[in-house]
């Protein structure tokens, strides 16, 4: 007598543990994402920084060469960011640079939020995602709603810090590599990436090659010479606050005050426990540290700057609630998303008045020129250019790489004298090849006006005024 055969048993999976995590995670921090952006959308323009950003995409545009005939103080990344944009979407509208910005922060939380995840579970992922993204708009809305450097910054240093956390170096160098091309401060991840290699030769040569490849290669492709120039070696004078202490020291308070309104929900959890979780976390202290460096680095303290500090500061407020009860967590996320709100309602309802200028000025620019005529604009705001939809005379966009102005400097180490080296005889090649039709003195009594800056009053000699804006004088070339 044969046994009957046993029937076929379905096989039971125990489900994997964290099983839609990301499923349930993503569209949150997605939403989040989004919802923190919406001020970023209510502005043609934030300031100046995505102004020359959008100058130099519509220049590269019609065949201009970076560091050759469209230069700038930054590296390639981000300007080939917006020319892709700009020349998918149209030159005529940030709108498609604003998504990128979208998805430059949903990448960072999302980023922060595995980072968080591997060290202390499930919750803490979760934690690291909103608190980012509910501090990254806790500054002035134009250095936080605006598509600039740090934007773009912080994914690549947020992908370091993913990628040395699993020990994959070479992949951790290319990070950092791209985090330095979107702008030269990124590269100070480098300092807890080196931490968590620690003395591995092996891990460090592929970090080392990683890090070297992007920027060589970026290098080779723009203009190796004028690269180095323009992202290194050619910004002394720029990286000095002589004469102008009071300003800059002032600054630097008021935007240290601003985020440590932002942040107030996450300050007392993280120095109440902070002893606890330095030895946890000393690599993403590192990383702080090396961020506050970067902001001081240059002793101009803008605004934009400080988002660079947003990413650590998440990731330690992180590490600290998960060892407060949990009703400090609570507390942590309500509070930031108070003050999210606040930065949110300042975005959509305060005032532009140098948008507002920058726009009247070019309709009159407009009125006086064809779009075929060359213009240069004397002033900080490359963004009228754009607004105008005319062509820059000259490859400085700004009297600041003419006069060492440089974003608000008000000391006496401002003139021809202190500008970039051979920038005055560039700029008189330029204008003799190809003659403005319009001069426009957009100084307004700041340090570079002509009445202090000769070669431009010789320049003006042969132009007289037709308009006024605001303060702004245009001269048209005399027929």
């Amino acid at each position: 007598m044969y046994a009957e055969p046993l029937a076929p048993q379905r096989s039971v999976t125990a489900p994997r543990v964290g099983e839609g995590y990301w499923r349930r995670l993503l569209p949150m921090l997605t939403a989040l994402a989004c919802l923190t952006r919406v001020p970023s959308f209510a502005h043609p323009l934030w300031n100046p920084d995505e102004g020359y950003l959008a100058v130099q995409a519509r220049l590269l545009a019609h065949g201009g060469e970076l560091y050759e005939t469209v230069v700038d103080r930054k590296p390639p990344l981000v300007p080939w960011l917006y020319q892709g944009a700009l020349a998918l979407a149209g030159s005529d509208s940030l709108v498609s640079v604003r998504l990128l910005a979208v998805g430059a922060h949903l990448l960072t939380a999302a980023l922060l939020a595995s980072l968080a995840r591997r060290r202390w579970g499930d919750a803490a992922g979760r934690t690291a995602g909103v608190l980012y993204l509910l501090i990254s708009v806790g500054l002035n809305p134009e250095d936080a709603q605006a598509a600039g450097f740090e934007v773009f910054m912080l994914p690549c240093t947020a992908a370091a810090m993913w990628c040395a956390d699993r020990r994959r170096w070479a992949a951790a160098g290319v990070a950092v590599g791209c985090a330095f091309l979107a702008k030269q401060t990124g590269g100070a991840v480098l300092l807890p990436v080196l931490w968590l290699c620690g003395a591995s030769w092996g891990g460090l040569l592929r970090l080392g090659v990683g890090a070297v490849a992007p920027v060589l290669t970026a290098a080779v492709l723009t203009n190796p010479a004028g690269f180095l120039f323009w992202t290194v070696t050619g910004s002394g004078a720029y990286a000095s606050f002589t004469g102008s202490e009071l300003h800059v020291l002032t600054r630097a308070l008021a935007n240290t005050a601003i985020l440590t309104v932002a942040c107030a929900g996450l300050l007392p959890p993280l120095v109440r426990a902070s002893r606890i979780a330095r030895t946890a976390s000393a690599d993403v202290w590192l990383w702080l540290a090396a961020s506050a460096g970067a902001v001081v680095l240059g002793f101009h303290f803008f605004g934009h700057y400080y988002l660079q500090l947003t990413a650590p500061l998440a990731l330690l407020s992180t590490a600290a609630l998960r060892i407060l009860p949990r009703a400090h967590r609570t507390r942590a996320v309500v509070t930031s998303a108070c003050c999210c709100t606040l930065f949110l309602t300042w975005g959509m309802l305060a005032p532009r008045p140098e948008l507002t200028h920058a726009e009247r000025l070019a309709d009159a620019i407009g009125r006086h020129t064809t779009p075929d005529d060359r213009v240069l604009l004397w002033g900080i705001h490359p963004e009228t250019y754009w607004l105008a939809n005319r062509t820059p005379a000259t490859r400085y966009l700004t009297a600041g790489l003419l006069t060492n102005y440089s974003g608000g400097r008000d000391g006496p180490e401002v003139g021809e004298k202190y500008a970039m080296r051979g920038a005055w005889t560039t700029l008189h090649r330029e204008l003799a090849a190809h003659p403005p039709r319009l001069i426009v003195d957009d100084s307004r009594g700041k340090p570079y006006a002509p009445d202090r800056i000769r070669p431009l009053r010789r320049l003006l000699e042969g132009y007289e005024e037709v308009a006024v804006v605001d303060g702004a004088v245009l001269h048209a070339r005399a027929r």
